[in-house]
């Protein structure tokens, strides 16, 4: 089968085709046939080498959509099973940017009947970080939380979870987003660069830090999209960052909140995977709004 893989670092150049043996689900296992996976920054990073690895094959992507192809002993799916799942792990040497993918058989949710596997295929690894993070937040309905990066695919998907949970979400990105970003259910909006009131929390999906910090209320919170980015505490703010996780649970609660129009899923534009360079280049540019998606 095909797969996209790194084994040297760089910019999109080092993103290689490479043919490689069909995985085989061990136990607790499933292996899917990749119908759709997103590209994400992540990608970016673990090709340029900021996850580390050097000397070895290191798979891409971490978004899949498929259909289940086999199973292991103790799985609990079936063969022909329309799922999702998030298939990440620098570690591993294949990811969900190839034909085929195995992952933990409780990684998997079944994928949402309402949309085509190429939007599906942008849910499992952005709305995972971005529920995870507001978990961390802790905020009750009618408490107040900024979003930074909100018109980006972690931050639309917070803006939409924290106003479903009757949160009230300002969000922040450039100018020309305020109408996406409203759209998605912020009452408030910020323009990159003006400072925002003070809010309970922040949700840090821009990566901005210290400056973000400074817009949350003594002893409120503030969490990181990136793992470990989190700024040190002060005035009794609760710092901390969200390191996704497969939940294939969690999962599916997303995807039901997908089926019932909670959360719109946006692609910006399709890849075959031998186009996985182009992707990258794309991605790289900035400015994409939605996610570019590789369709084996």
């Amino acid at each position: 089968m095909r797969a996209a893989v790194v084994t040297t670092f760089g910019g999109p150049e080092a993103v290689e085709i490479v043919d490689v043996a069909v995985p085989e689900p061990g136990a607790g296992q499933v292996r899917i046939k990749v119908a759709a996976s997103a590209v994400n920054p992540v990608d970016l990073a673990v090709r340029a080498g900021l996850f580390g690895g050097a000397g070895r094959t290191l798979g891409l992507g971490w978004d899949v959509a498929g259909t289940v192809d086999a199973v292991g002993v103790a799985a609990a799916w079936q063969v022909g099973d329309e799922v999702v799942a998030l298939a990440g792990g620098v570690a591993d040497p294949l990811g969900a940017h190839a034909e085929y993918v195995v992952v933990a058989t409780d990684a998997v949710a079944k994928a949402p009947a309402t949309v085509d596997a190429v939007h599906a295929g942008t849910l499992p690894l952005n709305a995972l970080t971005a529920v995870q993070a507001l978990d961390l937040l802790e905020l009750e309905p009618g408490g107040s939380l900024l979003v930074t990066g909100a018109a980006g695919a972690v931050g639309g998907f917070a803006v939409q979870l924290a106003a479903h949970r009757g949160i009230a979400v300002t969000g922040q990105a450039r100018a020309a987003d305020e109408e996406l970003v409203r759209s998605l259910g912020a009452t408030d909006f910020t323009a990159e660069g003006v400072a925002p009131g003070s809010v309970d929390a922040v949700l840090d999906a821009a990566m901005l830090g210290e400056p973000a910090l400074e817009w949350v209320r003594d002893g409120g919170a503030f969490v990181s999209a990136r793992p470990g980015q989190q700024p040190a505490p002060v005035r009794g703010v609760r710092t901390t960052s969200v390191a996704v996780s497969a939940d294939g649970a969690r999962l599916a609660e997303l995807v039901r909140l997908v089926d019932e129009g909670v959360l719109s899923l946006r692609v910006a534009e399709t890849f075959g995977l031998e186009e996985a360079v182009k992707a990258h280049v794309r991605l790289a540019e900035g400015g994409v709004r939605g996610r570019l998606v590789l369709v084996p």
